[in-house]
């Protein structure tokens, strides 16, 4: 009898042990990785003497704007900007005037963190444009902050 009980109890406790079937499911979460967004205004830097603005007055492409240079000890160039943004980076013409000749030259920005860095890299023999602009290294000092226009 006392057999019989054992083995009653074994097979009870067999049965509860099983646990249900457990159904996972795969859950794929969708990673949206948005660009960054070049936005109409003014990116300033403004420190140690030394002054750098652009104002985008068209954010579209093709991106416009006024460019200003004012660097401690050094002219002043005032001119204009045309480019494209594309994959958060920002390269176009800059047209300006300094000491009464107009010039043009080829500049280029990297939006990073709401910041506007400039990039440099080699030039061709007469300056004006980036020898490849895919090796140009956006590691300035002078961020721009993107700021409130002054009036």
């Amino acid at each position: 009898m006392l057999t019989f009980v054992a083995v009653a109890f074994f097979n009870c406790k067999n049965k509860e042990e099983k646990p249900d079937e457990v159904i996972e499911e795969e859950v794929v979460e969708e990673v949206v990785v948005t660009a960054p967004t070049l936005e109409k205004g003014c990116y300033t830097y403004n420190e140690n003497g030394s002054m750098v603005n652009i104002e985008i007055t068209s954010s579209d492409n093709p991106v416009e704007g006024n460019l200003t240079y004012e660097f401690a000890e050094k002219d002043k160039n005032t001119g204009t900007f045309k480019g494209e943004f594309n994959d958060g980076k920002l390269i176009g013409t800059y047209t300006f005037q300094s000491e009464g000749v107009e010039s043009a030259r080829q500049v280029a920005f990297m939006l990073k963190d709401n910041q506007l860095v400039e990039g440099y890299g080699e030039m061709n023999e007469d300056g004006t444009t980036f020898k490849d602009v895919n090796s140009v290294n956006y590691s300035s000092t002078m961020p721009l902050t993107k700021t409130d226009c002054e009036q």
